[in-house]
């Protein structure tokens, strides 16, 4: 019986290293940039919705534009500081490859 390249199919050493660290170096920087379209796309679509429904003007007079403001700050912030805490979590320990 003749053996060709595929006796061991499916099987394969793992990548070294360096190449797992790129790629999760890459996978991340895809998350975030999705993640960063993501809430914009989703801040516009309230934008438009706030702006059609015009409630915020009509029940406070004109403040619902800082209302609006203030509310989408303290979400960014808030996901700034879920993120850094984290990465500051993880920062200390060995990955397991």
């Amino acid at each position: 019986m003749t053996m060709h390249g595929n006796e061991r199919a499916g099987f394969s050493r793992p990548p070294p290293p360096q190449q797992m660290a790129r790629q999760r170096t890459t996978l991340a920087l895809i998350a975030t940039a999705a993640l960063a379209v993501s809430t914009a796309i989703a801040a516009t679509v309230v934008s438009i919705g706030i702006a059609r429904a015009d409630v915020l003007s009509a029940a406070g007079g004109g403040g619902g534009h800082i209302a609006v403001a203030v509310f989408l700050g303290i979400v960014f912030a808030g996901m700034g500081g879920l993120t850094a805490v984290t990465a500051m979590h993880g920062a200390g320990k060995p990955h397991e490859d």
